[in-house]
């Protein structure tokens, strides 16, 4: 994907109403500092288009990148870090609940591991939801760069094992500094908009 123009076009809270787009939409989750908005920038060939936090769980709404006008890339809020209220965060449950239930024009859900540690409870908790909203997660494995090479392949599959990975599920590990994955995580996407071009 050649990246043309990029337009941060919708950003949702608690109370906002859920955009009805007429382009196709993938999502990504992810704990609150497992790099999810570096992986965006990346994407989307920008430095700091997607806002970085230094505290981890500040991103509290659902950003919706315009991409050439052709998809959406959808950043959800973090979770399992933030240093907020439980009731906050059961509000933003029910927000992410309410898009993936929500939007026709959802796709994919990417769902963003660190790869150099076993999933925590929450990643297996937010893998199985995703999972019970009818959608196949595709993994990224992110800080890939954090790893030696000798190491990626066992914590892959620790990340396998630990989340219970139904068989055939996507692996892609990733890194933002170096861009490792970059181009496979655009394959993907770019699969789903052929697949749907197709029908």
């Amino acid at each position: 994907m050649v990246i043309k123009n990029v337009n941060l076009e919708t950003v949702c809270g608690i109370t906002s109403r859920l955009p009805e787009n007429d382009k196709q939409e993938v999502a990504f989750a992810g704990k609150s500092n497992v790099g999810k908005s570096s992986l965006i920038n990346a994407l989307m060939n920008r430095k700091s288009y997607a806002r970085i936090s230094a505290t981890p769980g500040k991103t509290q709404t659902i950003n919706f990148y315009n991409i050439n006008e052709e998809v959406y890339l959808v950043d959800l809020p973090g979770y399992g870090y933030a240093k907020v209220s439980e009731k906050e965060k059961a509000q933003w449950g029910k927000l992410v609940e309410r898009y993936l239930h929500g939007s026709s024009m959802l796709k994919a859900v990417f769902l963003l591991i660190d790869i150099r540690h076993v999933p925590s409870a929450n990643d297996r908790m937010m893998y199985e939801w995703i999972l019970d909203k009818g959608f196949q997660p595709i993994m990224i494995l992110t800080k890939l760069d954090k790893l030696k090479r000798s190491q990626v392949q066992k914590q892959i599959k620790v990340v396998k094992e630990g989340l219970k990975l139904v068989p055939g599920t996507r692996v892609i590990p990733f890194s933002s500094v170096t861009k490792q994955g970059r181009e496979e995580i655009w394959e993907v996407i770019e699969s789903f908009l052929e697949q749907e071009e197709a029908e």
